[in-house]
């Protein structure tokens, strides 16, 4: 296990704005740390959870210079630093790096659809080659339900045999165990982390490395206690409690749309109302909608 990277529970991380629409960079940072006080072993920052693609260059730079300025470990951070232009991604990711952040999550170029394998091999080739920094770590992220644009176990293949220790491992947020399974058998040492939360339980006990989820944002404990446990036949019961409680959330989340739903559970949970708030074109719950999903 601990040659995986990598490893643990992450959250998918929220960001919360302000009346402005602006990244509310301390109530982030509070959110982070709260995390990781719940189990988190790190914070996935800027992916799909955390409403990245709405937000600018110098604002995703400001949310992870603020979470290490707020004193979260850069080996704790994993921010999503792909985006559609490979320039852009370039620059986000030399500013983790400079940050002391080494591990990042990348989206392949997802505007145009139906890429070759060599197009996306290129893509991802290109952006390490001109990043040109040994301590640079990739996480792959495939979403394809949301990018379009899947990463197949040929492109890893390729990209792990010409960057050896720099492709570590990849977020599947497709909800397919099965191909979860195929990526863990196939390359011994990469790091398979379930990208949905009631996957985490099945995919540990066939070799997986962890987590990057959305509803960690309100269940980090269950999910920590989860990944620690999970193969104690003495705490079977309670693993199979926790995972009743991930499922349930999760389940509650998914009633009406995603980001919306967790920011309404999480702003009841902390009292801050601040929470609600999204950038379009994703819109918060309307108050009909906001009562039905906090009384399930």
């Amino acid at each position: 296990m601990s040659s995986l990277h990598p490893t643990g529970v992450f959250s998918a991380a929220l960001t919360p704005l302000t009346a402005d629409l602006e990244p509310d960079l301390p109530v982030f940072v509070e959110h982070a740390q709260r995390l990781i006080a719940q189990g988190c072993d790190g914070i996935a920052l800027l992916g799909t959870t955390g409403e990245a693609n709405s937000f600018s260059t110098a604002e995703r730079q400001s949310i992870l210079a603020a979470a290490v300025e707020g004193g979260i470990e850069p080996s704790r951070l994993l921010p999503g630093t792909g985006v559609v232009a490979i320039p852009e991604t370039v620059t986000l990711t030399r500013h983790a790096l400079s940050l002391g952040v080494n591990t990042v999550i990348m989206l392949p170029p997802f505007y145009y659809k139906g890429v070759s394998e060599d197009g996306l091999f290129a893509a991802y080739a290109e952006v390490v080659e001109r990043v040109g920094d040994d301590r640079l770590r990739v996480v792959l992220y495939h979403i394809p339900q949301m990018s379009a644009v899947p990463i197949p176990a040929s492109v890893i293949e390729r990209l792990r045999a010409r960057f050896p220790g720099t492709f570590t491992g990849i977020k599947d947020s497709a909800g397919d165990l099965a191909n979860m399974e195929m990526l863990v058998e196939r390359f011994p040492g990469f790091a398979v982390l379930a990208g949905a939360d009631p996957l985490l339980l099945p995919l540990m006990r066939k070799g997986g490395a962890g987590c990057i989820t959305a509803t960690s944002n309100l269940v980090a404990a269950d999910l920590a206690f989860i990944f620690h446990n999970f193969a104690d036949p003495l705490k079977s019961a309670e693993v199979e409690a926790a995972q009743a409680r991930v499922v349930a959330k999760r389940n509650q989340a998914s009633r009406f749309p995603q980001m919306a739903s967790l920011k309404a559970m999480l702003a009841k949970e902390t009292g801050h109302q601040g929470w609600t708030r999204l950038r379009p074109p994703l819109l918060s719950l309307t108050a009909e909608e906001s009562a039905q999903l906090l009384a399930a």
